[in-house]
């Protein structure tokens, strides 16, 4: 690795006598992870089924390493939302972040959706949780993979920070940050991050952290926490962004992170942080530090969203009638002529970039309701009347995820197709034949 000077000279005066055995980590090879959805499976029934060769990561209960040869992006489980592919070190912020069922989130850097799709999970369907990401078109991968994930209780949003915490002051229980950097962390991982580095960078990232955080400070509860995360080693990324921050914002205060499974201390003042080095674990470089708000001044309401059912969502109930056992509960509106069902406590959002506000059901067309992709990966096979449910050996599951049309047997109408029992997306059963129904932009390639 041909590592610039300036930037091998700041690791020794970091590193001291470890700076050799940080050097010797880039002959070990990056490492391969993966991280379990348990909003549809447990770890422990993904490993029962054997498919890949798993190895626990210690710092996340559900992530879990793989052998780099295996292609597990290249398994039906992976399109049926199993699991996320995810670098074992970038588990650790919405791992240490203390989630807590009915928390309302903010995952504020979100893309392309790793540490949203770990929140989504924490929080089981509860409370609420806003995925931002300032760029359009990363949000839109992030929104595939709130999707796929199968998250109902999530809004998608493309916005700066500052507008966000124009809307939503004093809103959030727990917000992460994974703040844009310098990438030093990953320079074994992503090689072509090192010829992107420089003095310049640096000053760049340092500049929109500071205006990240300051934005989040609002945002906030009191009694809530932050979790402001990079993958760099830079002091002044990490323990000088969040030194300037405490010194501007005395209502916060740093809480300890465990210091085990390899995780070091931040440098002083700062060791309450956490780093983690790749000479000392199994994974990339990270920074983690967690903050608490103690006080704060006057609270400002947030108008949240209401619902009624309308003549307009009839369709929507006769589909419900011949497909579901039950009506999904929750905040039923249309935005066009999309049908979605909101958390209770969704924010009223107008005016903001918003992409997708909860569970997008399906779409009106004329007085006929069809499914999203997003609705069958929110649901489970026991919900549903009408299913064809294939074994992951079948060769009618690829051809359905490559958009072909297949056979199956059952009540003829709308069916939820499914791979050992986890849905991958809708067909119409007509005379035996799966007329494909699966999302163009997802198939198979």
């Amino acid at each position: 690795m041909n590592l610039p000077l300036e930037y091998t000279e700041k690791m020794k005066a970091l590193l001291g006598e470890a700076y050799n055995d940080y050097i010797a980590s880039f002959e070990d090879g990056r490492f391969y992870g993966l991280r379990v959805n348990t909003l549809k499976i447990s770890p422990k029934e993904l490993q029962a089924k054997d498919v890949f060769r798993l190895s626990p990561v210690p710092w996340c209960p559900t992530g879990f390493y793989y052998e780099g040869e295996e292609r597990p992006a290249k398994h039906p489980y992976y399109h049926a939302g199993l699991y996320y592919l995810q670098e074992p070190s970038a588990m650790s912020p919405a791992a240490t972040l203390p989630i807590e069922e009915g928390d309302f989130v903010l995952d504020l850097c979100a893309a392309p959706g790793g540490k949203t799709t770990q929140l989504g999970a924490r929080l089981q369907g509860t409370g609420l949780l806003v995925a931002n990401d300032i760029s359009a078109g990363r949000a839109k991968t992030l929104l595939k993979n709130v999707e796929l994930a199968g998250i109902k209780n999530a809004i998608v949003m493309s916005e700066t920070p500052e507008h966000l915490a124009e809307r939503l002051p004093h809103f959030f229980d727990k917000i992460l940050v994974d703040a844009p950097c310098s990438g030093e962390g990953m320079f074994r991982k992503e090689p072509d991050m090192v010829k992107r580095w420089d003095a310049d960078m640096l000053e760049f990232c340092r500049t929109e952290q500071a205006k990240i955080l300051e934005a989040c400070a609002p945002m906030l509860k009191v009694g809530g926490m932050l979790l402001y995360s990079t993958c760099t080693f830079s002091p002044e990324e990490n323990e000088k962004s969040i030194g300037d921050f405490l010194e501007n914002h005395p209502e916060f205060e740093l809480v300890p992170i465990e210091k085990k499974n390899g995780f070091g201390a931040g440098i002083s003042p700062y060791e309450a942080c956490a780093r983690l080095y790749p000479h000392k674990l199994k994974g990339e470089g990270h920074f983690l530090a967690l903050l608490q708000k103690r006080e704060s001044g006057e609270t400002n309401a947030v108008s949240v969203e209401e619902g009624k059912w309308t003549k307009q969502m009839d369709a929507f109930g006769n589909f419900a009638k011949d497909v579901l056992k039950e009506l999904p509960k929750g905040i039923y509106k249309f935005y066009g002529d999309g049908l979605y069902l909101l958390p209770e406590g969704t924010p009223k959002l107008e005016k903001l970039r918003v992409l997708r506000t909860g569970w997008m059901l399906g779409t009106l067309k004329k007085d006929r309701f069809e499914p999203s992709q997003a609705f069958a990966m929110g649901l489970r096979k026991d919900e549903v009347k009408n299913v064809v449910d294939f074994p992951v050996e079948d060769d009618r599951v690829i051809r359905y995820l490559k958009g072909e049309t297949v056979e199956g047997e059952g009540k003829d109408g709308w069916t939820l197709v499914c791979v050992d029992g986890f849905p991958l997306g809708w067909a119409k059963l007509q005379k035996g034949r799966l007329k494909n129904k699966y999302a163009v932009s997802w198939k198979w390639e």
